[in-house]
């Protein structure tokens, strides 16, 4: 009887097993000889909150909550889409972490960006997990060059900040940094409710400078193909994900909790069909804070939440 999967021969490597990389896929630590089509960057720095810190334990706690789902050899099945997704012909790697330098918010933000040119330089698309929010400033920089971009982002708040004391990189900065950029072509702004980080004026400086801003009810009312409607066509898509975005009924671990959140397959709907309609560029998932959730299912979610994006994105792709 032929072992066409190596169930029966080498290693059975358990998800307790071995090291926690992303997924347990392969660790690549030099950024000069990336060679995947998917390459997975911790960003843990967390020096841009403005309440509880924690979140640069998110990438360790992410890529050890991924292991759950590294059973199998040939992919991942799901039977309500008869469909299977990463495949073995899907290469993904665990290129580690960028260097953080602590206090030092510019240094550290450029050892990320780095990290993400690296990434683009390969051909490969960049999965970044931090880390709080501000780490996006440095992903969508190094997109300078790239060709225009839109931005989907998930997440309970704005982040349109402009400038607060002096500071212009911290967490609540991010969405208003890349509206700056000449090559964000618009931003669409999901699952923002309730009290808010930004004030008024930041709401009218976003929707003046492209965003759509929709609430959860709104979205909710909308539909996941509804939202990813609203989204101009032929767009080339950054998303960006705040696990602050989903209620935290399932996602307590997190510096910033809003109730009244995304459920899982509120998101996993609109990034499926974000998948189906658009080229995907890149992605980062942030502001997961482990030491907030004793359960450990905030992890949990953010690595089965990413690892089902990556499907649908390579599925798209014919992979």
């Amino acid at each position: 009887m032929s072992d066409a999967h190596g169930y029966e021969s080498g290693r059975l490597n358990l998800p307790f097993v071995g090291i926690s990389t992303f997924g347990k896929r392969p660790y690549q630590g030099d950024w000069d000889r990336i060679d995947a089509d998917v390459a997975v960057l911790g960003a843990p720095f967390d020096f841009g909150t403005q309440f509880r810190a924690g979140a640069r334990f998110g990438p360790r706690a992410v890529r050890e909550a991924s292991t759950l789902f590294s059973f199998g050899h040939a992919g991942a099945y799901d039977h309500e889409d008869d469909a299977t997704y990463l495949p073995a012909s899907v290469r993904i790697v665990d290129i580690g972490d960028a260097d953080i330098v602590h206090t030092d918010t510019p240094r550290s933000h450029a050892n990320i960006r780095a990290g993400v040119q690296a990434i683009l330089k390969a051909g490969a698309l960049p999965v970044v997990i931090g880390g709080d929010h501000s780490v996006n400033i440095p992903c969508i920089e190094a997109f300078e060059g790239q060709g225009p971009i839109h931005i989907l982002q998930i997440d309970a708040h704005l982040d349109f900040v402009d400038v607060r004391h002096g500071v212009t990189a911290g967490h609540g900065n991010p969405m208003r940094r890349a509206a700056e950029k000449p090559y964000v072509t618009g931003l669409t702004q999901v699952g923002i409710r309730n009290v808010s980080s930004t004030a008024r004026e930041g709401y009218e400086d976003a929707r003046r400078m492209g965003s759509d801003i929709l609430s959860v009810r709104q979205a909710r009312k909308l539909g996941p193909q509804g939202v990813i409607a609203r989204i101009p066509e032929g767009a080339r898509v950054y998303v960006t994900l705040d696990i602050d975005g989903f209620c935290p009924s399932i996602a307590p671990g997190t510096g910033t909790p809003s109730h009244g959140g995304f459920l899982y397959y509120d998101v996993l709907e609109m990034l499926q069909a974000l998948a189906r309609r658009h080229e995907v560029v890149g992605i980062d998932l942030v502001e997961v804070a482990p030491d907030y959730d004793p359960t450990g299912s905030t992890p949990i979610l953010a690595a089965q939440i990413l690892l089902n994006f990556l499907g649908f994105v390579f599925h798209a792709r014919g992979a």
